[in-house]
């Protein structure tokens, strides 16, 4: 069944600048600058998922949009104003470093706003009824920027501007956050840590970002007790492990919540090539992670799903990431067929190893109640 899909992007965004960097290291005395964009965080990963998408013909099922950015007014339900003055004053001198890992060239902090604006746009066409689910293809990424510090390529927590503008707006109570970059989604805990309005739950990569992070044992404080789930992920777990993790926490969490609206941070840095991670996902793990979201959305929140673009550094396998959720978004089968599928599947675990896997996340369930 084909569906209202909204896919909202701008060119601008992907003029963000990183900075001369080999991969995620500053250029200079060792590191050799290098031959292409450099830094992770290119925007080729992105543009060339926007040019599948129309090439394939998909781009003509979906209402493609860009948006105005972000208002302050709209930054301030989430960021305190010395922290967005002090960002704009470095964007404006030329860029620098501004935070941890968070490297930014001239304009950013206009591109930033743009980039929360297309989040913002996306979750208000979806709560108004004009549309049934939305992507927002936003750049720069915001799941680790925290309130008042940049971190991990991000500058503004997207999704939590985007949250709050809801709630404003539309009177959204409950919302839930499901973040399934490879990455700890360590910027939107720390905002909602003490709301119970909002349930945030990460799927990630054990140890990987922040450093040494898992995260079981973090649950939330306050009213927000219970309303923080974190699901560490062993490396190399592949897609059993995410369908798995799916099936046993997050789908009974979000049951057990009845959110009225649930967005994700739709990250790809799980792909089976991708330079930051080692988690052996492949297009049909994210094309299975976005159908049984949308379904529980269905089911709860009245269908109303948004999928807020995060991470994903593999510039040639990301746009077949991105274009199986946006097919299952969107409820449109293109005949684009994944050239490495099979590569990804031969490399799956053992049955020893996803039983571990799946032992460890029964014990998490368990734990959480579920």
């Amino acid at each position: 069944m084909s569906r209202r899909t909204g896919f909202y992007f701008d060119e601008l965004c992907f003029w963000h600048s990183a900075g001369q960097h080999a991969l995620t290291l500053p250029v200079g005395g060792w590191v050799q600058p290098p031959s292409g964009a450099g830094h992770a965080e290119s925007p080729e990963s992105k543009r060339r998922l926007k040019n599948l998408m129309d090439i394939s013909g998909l781009g003509r099922s979906l209402l493609q949009r860009s948006a105005p950015a972000a208002t302050t007014e709209q930054l301030l339900r989430v960021h305190p104003a010395e922290y967005l003055a002090r960002f704009k004053a470095l964007s404006d001198a030329g860029g620098g470093e501004l935070g941890d890992h968070a490297p930014i060239g001239p304009g950013s902090y206009e591109i930033a706003c743009l980039s929360a604006g297309l989040a913002l746009a996306a979750v208000s066409a979806v709560m108004s009824g004009e549309l049934d689910n939305a992507y927002a293809l936003s750049r720069p990424p915001g799941h680790h920027c925290l309130r008042d510090q940049a971190m991990g390529f991000c500058f503004l927590s997207n999704i939590a501007i985007a949250v709050e503008a809801a709630r404003q707006q539309y009177g959204v109570k409950r919302v839930a956050i499901l973040d399934w970059d490879v990455h700890h989604g360590n910027g939107t805990q720390s905002i909602f840590y003490e709301r119970g309005d909002v349930l945030t739950i990460s799927l990630h990569q054990d140890g990987c970002f922040p450093p040494g992070y898992g995260g079981v044992e973090d649950r939330g404080a306050g009213e927000g007790l219970g309303a923080n789930l974190n699901v560490p992920l062993l490396p190399g777990g592949g897609h059993d492990a995410y369908q798995y993790a799916m099936t046993r926490i997050v789908l009974p969490a979000l049951a057990r919540f009845q959110p009225e609206l649930i967005v994700v941070a739709c990250g790809y840095d799980a792909n089976g090539v991708d330079p930051l991670a080692r988690m052996l996902a492949h297009s049909d793990t994210f094309r299975m992670m976005t159908e049984l979201t949308r379904e529980a959305a269905e089911q709860y929140a009245d269908g109303k799903l948004v999928l807020v673009h995060e991470g994903g550094y593999a510039e040639a396998y990301v746009p077949f990431c991105g274009l199986a959720v946006l097919e299952a978004l969107s409820g449109v089968r293109t005949a684009v067929a994944d050239p490495l599928l099979d590569f990804i599947r031969l490399q799956q675990p053992a049955a020893a190893m996803q039983q571990l896997q799946r032992q460890l996340l029964d014990e998490m369930a368990v734990s959480y109640g579920l």
